[in-house]
């Protein structure tokens, strides 16, 4: 029996509004230390500069992660099982959800979740022409807000809420906590959370891949001061602003800022923000995990790890969670 593709790009309209945007920022240079939230990041150039970083040959992560999809994404099919409606969170360009929905079982539909939304028509569109027998029913939205997910076209055996990537890494153990146990919430007593999460290991290559010799990841960075200066009307000087980024081994984590190069004061709506030479805005956390850190913080969302799959080089980890005391059917 033939299936009809669906192709349908929902508005969330509980998206938070762009006119809060300003306070937010505002709120964010009035912290000690000054901080931004990392979303501020993926405007549609920066959507477009970090899948360069991905091409940049210090950065595993994505290297690793189509290695280990490569190898495992059968077995992982497998354990999903058929008739699975999957529910991506940050789809982006989608390339690791190819290898999977190559190897699903009569997948009911397939939900990207993406708050930019020209990457999530380009993706869209595209999954929608390699394949025609799978609806795809694409949701704009904030992923870490609640969703309305779409009706999907028949009933699914067990939804899957995948977030590949290593993007769990940039909430900080509170706020991943939370996320999964909204994730938990989303995928129902039979479904399952399947998941990426950087591996531990040593310094040296951990930052490489935040300090690309290309000077992608520096751009990526300070575009985000020009998305603030186009939408917010700031006027941030970026040659008087440099990316930072180093490993906080005690912590486990990437920690990302932009650093004022000179004393200098910065108009943000009608307030004048000063900066001191040397001062660190913190922008990004990327944390690395273990693979019992990582089930330590699945059980504090009541959460279990019943799979694991590492790619050959063992950089990089792919986790099945379900329910705490739930049994893999």
């Amino acid at each position: 029996m033939s299936v009809q593709a669906s192709f349908d790009i929902r508005d969330d309209d509980r998206r938070p509004p762009v006119d809060d945007l300003l306070g937010i920022v505002q709120r964010g240079l009035r912290a000690r230390p000054k901080r931004l939230p990392s979303w501020l990041f993926y405007d549609e150039r920066g959507s477009q500069l970090f899948e360069a970083i991905c091409e940049q040959p210090e950065y595993y992560l994505t290297r690793s992660e189509i290695a280990l999809m490569d190898a495992h994404a059968g077995d992982i099919a497998d354990v999903l099982g058929p008739d699975v409606r999957l529910v991506e969170y940050g789809s982006g360009n989608a390339i690791k959800t190819r290898m999977l929905l190559e190897h699903l079982h009569a997948p009911v539909s397939y939900v990207p979740v993406e708050i930019s939304a020209e990457p999530l028509r380009n993706s869209t569109q595209a999954l929608n022409s390699s394949f025609p027998g799978v609806p795809v029913q694409a949701l704009h939205a904030d992923f870490t807000r609640p969703l309305r997910l779409p009706i999907p076209p028949r009933a699914p055996r067990r939804t899957v809420i995948y977030f590949p990537g290593s993007t769990i890494g940039n909430f900080e153990a509170r706020d991943a906590a939370e996320l999964l146990r909204k994730m938990r919430g989303e995928m129902g007593d039979n479904g399952g959370i399947l998941i990426g999460a950087d591996l531990k290991k040593d310094t040296a290559t951990i930052e490489a891949a935040y300090n690309d010799k290309a000077g992608v990841t520096s751009e990526f960075t300070l575009n985000m001061l020009v998305r603030l200066n186009r939408e917010i009307g700031s006027d941030f000087d970026l040659s008087s602003f440099r990316h930072r980024a180093h490993y906080n081994a005690m912590a486990g984590r990437i920690e990302t800022f932009i650093v004022s190069t000179r004393d200098q004061k910065v108009r943000v709506g009608k307030q004048q923000v000063s900066f001191t030479e040397e001062e660190a805005m913190q922008v990004e956390y990327s944390c690395k995990y273990s693979p019992e850190d990582f089930a330590a913080l699945a059980g504090k969302a009541g959460l279990a790890v019943t799979h694991e799959w590492t790619d050959p080089q063992g950089m990089f980890a792919v986790y099945y969670l379900m329910r705490a005391g739930a049994h893999v059917a």
